[in-house]
């Protein structure tokens, strides 16, 4: 047992617990990074969109069905993840960008959010162009709710979002819940269906405006559908 009073022993000893230590950190950080450990998204139907209650945000509030929302003309709609996110302030302004262009094809712009507190929405509303509506039940969340925590803070592509956010000049607040996860639909009039989908599978990952000024234009609004009769 002398070999237990060389002290090269213990140093080897603790240099191979040091480096299984670094290496198991090294594998998380890697495994953070890849989609393995991502909540999973489950596509919305129509039928579950069309079945939602939403609220208006006026003194008095009016709870209607969403498909209010694109019956006769379409619509493009953001369900923000915090209206004092940075990241989903971004996201809003891009999307207002498009607004000229929704205006030409008689597209309206919404957004929805899960929680009114204080002046969040308020505030949010400089960055986003079109009308702001309250889902409680967070049902522009699911079908699947799917929530991103502190693994997000170690993935490289949200830091990347977050440099891209404050280097455009975006700044917010951490007022209200952030965790779950939001996204941006592009649905038919009537019963045309979904034209596009896109769930937010990190902080602040954007959809891409031009996809949804394509699906927009796929759109048969009221106005087009007379103007070809």
């Amino acid at each position: 047992m002398s070999f237990l009073q060389d002290p090269s022993f213990f140093s080897m000893g603790m240099w191979s617990i040091g480096a299984g230590a670094l290496g198991a950190a090294a594998l998380a950080l890697l495994l953070a990074n890849t989609d393995v450990f991502l909540s999973k998204s489950q596509k919305a139907t129509l039928e579950y969109l069309e079945d939602i209650d939403l609220k208006t945000l006026e003194k008095e509030p009016r709870t209607f069905k969403a498909k209010e929302l694109w019956e006769k003309n379409g619509a493009v709609i953001m369900a923000v993840r915090r209206p004092g996110c940075f990241l989903c302030r971004e996201e809003a302004a891009d999307l207002s960008s498009l607004k000229p262009k929704l205006d030409e094809l008689g597209v309206p712009l919404y957004a929805v959010v899960k929680e009114q507190i204080r002046t969040e929405v308020q505030d949010f509303q400089p960055y986003f162009k079109g009308e702001i509506f309250l889902d409680e039940k967070k049902k522009f969340y699911g079908p699947q709710r799917r929530k991103m925590m502190f693994m997000g803070f170690v993935r490289l592509g949200v830091w990347y979002n977050f440099f891209r956010a404050r280097n455009g000049g975006f700044s917010g607040n951490l007022e209200g819940e952030g965790f779950i996860l939001g996204g941006v639909f592009v649905v038919g009039s009537g019963k045309q269906g979904i034209l596009l989908e896109h769930r937010e599978k990190e902080f602040g990952d954007k959809v891409n405006p031009v996809s949804v000024l394509e699906a927009a234009r796929k759109i048969q609004t009221q106005t087009s559908a007379a103007e070809t009769k």
